[in-house]
């Protein structure tokens, strides 16, 4: 059968008049922000202080887009009699955004949470040399991440919040002083209490003790013998002669 002549103008007609009744959802960019989700690939945030320089993000990446500069710095023992360490020190990390095809691999290789997505996408400049950006640019970034999603309830707890909760609580343990155990005083003072004797009273034994003291001797009833005074004869026996006299 053929077509009808003018069934396509129709058609076409048809579905203008449609559109022109319905009300525009076009969203007024930049007007109106659109509401991107929250996982949304827009630009990458750097966490510096979990960079370890290990160089994993650059030589995963298929664009050679990451840029790592950093030197060596000896760190002293942390205890007497130990030995120097060394360490990575950050000068460098620059992400040029122009060659960039936001494949996620640097984020995903990165084995301590350095690199982060971030839904920001307003960054386009005149100037395609400004596309590079460095550390200050990148940490700027990292106000612009969401929050992650909420854990299971029957989740295991994160590594990190684990270890810095351990490595808390062993700086409070020493920050404070060990508490003695409740039975080990009671132990301490009963040492230092003497021992109560048995059969004594609890009165008797916290009066103290009178001193025993050694009796006087006793005085005789018995008269004390006076001296005789010079001149008189000294009682006794009679003198020979004066018995009879008597």
């Amino acid at each position: 059968m053929a077509p009808i002549p003018g069934s396509g103008l129709a058609k076409g007609l048809a579905v203008t008049l449609r559109t022109m009744t319905k009300k525009s959802v076009t969203a007024q960019y930049p007007d109106a922000q659109p509401d991107l989700p929250p996982r949304t690939r827009g630009v990458i945030g750097l966490f510096e202080e979990n960079c370890t320089v290990c160089m994993l993000c650059a030589r995963e990446c298929p664009d050679w887009c990451i840029y790592i500069d950093s030197h060596k710095e000896t760190v002293p023992p942390a205890a007497p009699g130990g030995r120097e360490r060394s360490r990575n020190v950050l000068d460098r990390f620059a992400i040029d955004f122009s060659l960039c095809m936001y494949c996620g691999i640097c984020i995903e290789v990165c084995p301590f949470d350095a690199l982060f997505w971030s839904p920001e996408f307003e960054y386009a400049e005149t100037d395609i040399r400004d596309l590079t950006h460095e550390r200050d640019k990148l940490r700027e970034w990292m106000w612009t991440v969401p929050a992650p999603p909420a854990l299971d309830p029957g989740a295991e707890e994160p590594k990190e919040l684990a270890a810095a909760r351990k490595a808390a609580d062993k700086l409070a343990a020493q920050q404070t002083p060990p508490a003695t155990e409740p039975h080990a005083d009671a132990q301490a003072r009963a040492a230092e209490q003497p021992t109560r004797p048995q059969g004594d009273s609890k009165q008797q034994t916290d009066q103290p003790k009178a001193e025993r003291t050694e009796p006087a001797h006793q005085e005789s009833d018995r008269p004390e013998p006076t001296r005789p005074e010079p001149g008189h004869p000294k009682p006794g026996r009679p003198k020979p002669g004066q018995e009879g006299a008597q």
